[in-house]
């Protein structure tokens, strides 16, 4: 089989671009996102399928320098623990640093814990380096000021309730600056935040859509529904904003509904399309957008 092309550098790749955690026959993964600017590989969360995301883009986990988590729902972090052991069997002997909001501690602790065996048992036998001390943690938060080489991370808090640690990242380089929104509603800073970006990634809904959605799923009462349309942006709310930032390109990303057979890519041009005035990307598994639009 061949290996696939790795990701260009200067670029973002979408591993995962399904809203929400569940994952169904044919469906689209949950959210990771893989950076490649300034030399920098850096992965923002790790949803389910994360891994295998990494390298079906053709980079090998080995070479990810850092990982962002932008907040702790499962979509956002459930694989971060099983990549990272893949990493270390890989062969990984640097340190991967993780940014995150102040609960990661504790779902580190448990993975740790839950692969005490594995992890012993392989250093002892297999020589491999020191598990513990390959992967720090450090705090993510709105004081985020992260030099990486020449690329620099910041942070702005976005509004996603019930969750109170929820975040935009921004990345800056020498040869552009790409903005995520992170799981968000739609908040008037983001304008500022992603002023004159090259790309903004910007989760969105198809309101029209949602009510259907929860129905199908059976819920007895209405507080999926109401968590969605209070956490999330619209897709025309969306364009707006970036269309307000003045940036080069938008993908919508963080899809939801996903896997509607009544929702294409048409239906979500059709609501994003006429409120934006640059190049428009609908994000799929494993698209990757180079920091620059062709013309």
């Amino acid at each position: 089989m061949k290996a696939p092309d790795s990701a260009p550098m200067e670029s973002v790749t979408i591993l995962g671009s399904k809203g929400g955690p569940a994952i169904r026959p044919g469906s689209a993964m949950p959210t990771s996102t893989l950076m490649r600017m300034d030399g920098k590989t850096v992965l923002v969360d790790a949803g389910l399928g994360a891994a295998v995301g990494v390298c079906r883009a053709g980079v090998a986990l080995t070479e990810i320098d850092t990982i962002l988590v932008t907040h702790l729902h499962s979509d956002h972090y459930l694989e971060l623990g099983p990549l990272l052991h893949t990493a270390w069997t890989a062969g990984l002997k640097h340190e991967v640093p993780i940014y995150a909001p102040s609960g990661l501690p504790t779902y580190w602790q448990g993975f740790r814990a839950s692969m005490a065996y594995d992890i012993d048992t392989r250093t002892e036998d297999e020589g491999r380096p020191d598990f513990d001390s390959l992967f720090p943690i450090h705090l993510l938060d709105d004081h985020l000021d992260l030099t990486l080489g020449s690329l620099h991370i910041t942070a702005l808090p976005n509004h996603h309730p019930p969750v109170t640690e929820s975040y935009a990242l921004r990345f800056d380089g020498t040869s552009g600056s790409a903005v995520l929104s992170g799981d968000t509603a739609p908040i008037p800073a983001m304008v500022d935040f992603a002023k004159d970006a090259d790309l903004l990634v910007h989760e969105a809904m198809l309101t029209d859509h949602i009510t259907a959605l929860v129905n199908r799923m059976g819920y007895a009462d209405d507080r999926l529904l109401k968590h969605i349309l209070r956490s999330h942006t619209a897709a025309h709310d969306a364009a707006k904003l970036a269309e307000r930032a003045g940036v080069s390109q938008l993908a919508l990303n963080h899809l939801i509904p996903s896997g509607d057979p009544d929702v294409t890519e048409d239906t979500w041009r059709a609501e994003a399309a006429p409120h934006f005035s640059g190049t428009l990307h609908i994000a799929h598994d494993g698209m990757t957008i180079p920091l620059k639009a062709t013309q």
